[in-house]
């Protein structure tokens, strides 16, 4: 594959890419200061962002370093035509029209992220042509898009955001039984699909992840260049609001002086303990008879395995316990749906109890905003939440399989308004001394940049 596309590196058909629009970010950049006081970072300089859905995780360091004076230009999947995000010129790139093809059942991860890579190596070059030429590649390469992009800028310095690295036993494999089977070929698909990692590694120069736990899951070789700095929680917005009222739709219009209970993922699925908070919800509605229940997150999939064909995690685990939970209990369950971040924020200052499950994997910025918001937390006792929940001190930790457990720390919680403050008030502080965007977060990131463009290869 790699020959192919080097021996049809001219052709310029994969993508909207267009030159006249490109050669205007390309303009060069003159030299500011003199050479004896150059530090190569303080200079403006030419930024690429490579995220599909971008800003992603970037959505706060890149209008940043554009704010700085550096030539940002993201190249996305997201958008159709080229255009500006908060000082960030945006170029798309498509993907090509593949017909079917045989490929093995364990190379269909790395085969997506080569038609990704090369898509994004395609509009890459016409980039190049067009006389763009970056200082610095900030990655997202979780889909394969960065693989390629060395061989078209040999000089850039390459940053990678290190979100994962799957191991192939406990916990990424066989963590909850009941959706993965032991088989003798799980260790094997799991290790092909860290290819795409593998393939990464020699190109960057440095790698950030969010959580300790994220960068350890990552070998020790290329684990010694990773910077583990979170993205940030904007405190002074995900802040506590005493007289907040939440009202969507109709649906809903709830108080500080309503008992909420709220559960929150981008989808609804296992990866995120959703069958288990359904699992407990008849008992739990049983034990608060004044208690609202508000759901939000899609009906799509994030991280896990597709529900059945022509179903979703979401139907499956509701029609398994709907006959368990009488129909003047159920008009106490709320599913909101994908709701705006304003209200989303209200939701979770308007909370009495929040719960978050997940299994250990990438720890979801939902639950460190309810933290700011000074939500009581009852979250999953797994490695990822360990690094922000400290049992009765910023929140409640209960074993993810524990049903009757999670029941009863909700509604001792509940119960119990003294230890939410206290524990609201210990994560709040949390956030604001360890995981605050604009005063932590954000200048470490923005260190880490600069540290990148002082290495050597």
């Amino acid at each position: 594959m790699f020959i192919l596309l080097m021996r049809d590196r001219q052709h310029t058909g994969h993508g909207p890419v267009q030159r006249d629009e490109l050669r205007a970010y390309a303009a060069p950049i003159a030299p500011l200061i003199t050479k004896k006081t150059i530090n190569r970072a303080a200079l403006p300089m030419k930024i690429l962002f490579i995220h599909q859905n971008f800003p992603g995780q970037y959505k706060h360091l890149a209008p940043v370093l554009a704010a700085q004076g550096h030539n940002c230009v993201a190249l996305t999947l997201r958008v159709k035509e080229p255009g500006v995000w908060k000082n960030v010129r945006l170029i798309p790139y498509k993907l090509p029209d593949r017909k079917g093809q045989n490929v093995h059942p364990w190379l269909v991860d790395l085969d997506t992220k080569v038609t990704r890579g090369e898509a994004c190596f395609r509009a890459a070059v016409q980039m190049r042509e067009a006389g763009f030429i970056p200082d610095l590649i900030l990655a997202h390469p979780g889909w394969g898009e960065s693989m390629f992009l060395r061989d078209v800028w040999p000089e850039a310095k390459i940053g990678l955001y290190c979100e994962l690295y799957h191991l192939s036993g406990y916990p990424h494999l066989n963590f909850d039984p009941e959706f993965e089977k032991p088989n003798q070929t799980s260790a094997m698909r799991i290790r092909l699909k860290n290819l795409n990692n593998h393939l990464h590694f020699p190109l960057g120069d440095a790698g950030i992840s969010p959580t300790q736990f994220q960068a350890d899951t990552f070998p020790p070789a290329f684990r010694q260049r990773i910077t583990v700095s979170h993205d940030g929680i904007d405190t002074t917005i995900a802040t506590p609001d005493k007289n907040v009222r939440l009202t969507i739709d109709g649906q809903i219009d709830v108080t500080r002086d309503d008992e909420v209970i709220t559960f929150v993922n981008r989808n609804l699925e296992p990866y995120r303990g959703y069958h288990k908070f359904m699992r407990a919800l008849p008992d739990l509605l049983k034990r608060r008879p004044n208690a609202q229940v508000l759901i939000v997150g899609g009906d799509d999939v994030s991280y896990g395995a597709r529900a059945p064909k022509g179903q979703t995690w979401k139907q499956i685990f509701l029609d398994e316990v709907k006959d368990q939970i009488s129909e003047a209990d159920w008009k106490r369950v709320h599913y909101l749906g994908r709701i705006p971040y304003d209200q989303f924020l209200r939701l979770l200052q308007v909370s009495r109890v929040h719960v978050y499950l997940t299994y250990p994997f990438v720890l979801s910025w939902s639950l460190m905003e309810a933290m700011a918001c000074e939500a009581a937390i009852v979250a999953s006792d797994v490695a990822p939440v360990q690094e922000v929940i400290t049992d009765d001190v910023t929140g409640r930790l209960v074993d993810f399989f524990d049903k009757d457990a999670l029941v009863a720390a909700v509604s001792d919680l509940l119960d119990d308004p003294d230890a939410r403050a206290r524990m609201g008030q210990a994560a709040r502080q949390l956030m604001i001394d360890k995981y605050e965007l604009n005063k932590i977060c954000l200048p470490r990131q923005v260190d880490w940049v600069n540290s990148i463009m002082d290495t050597r290869r």
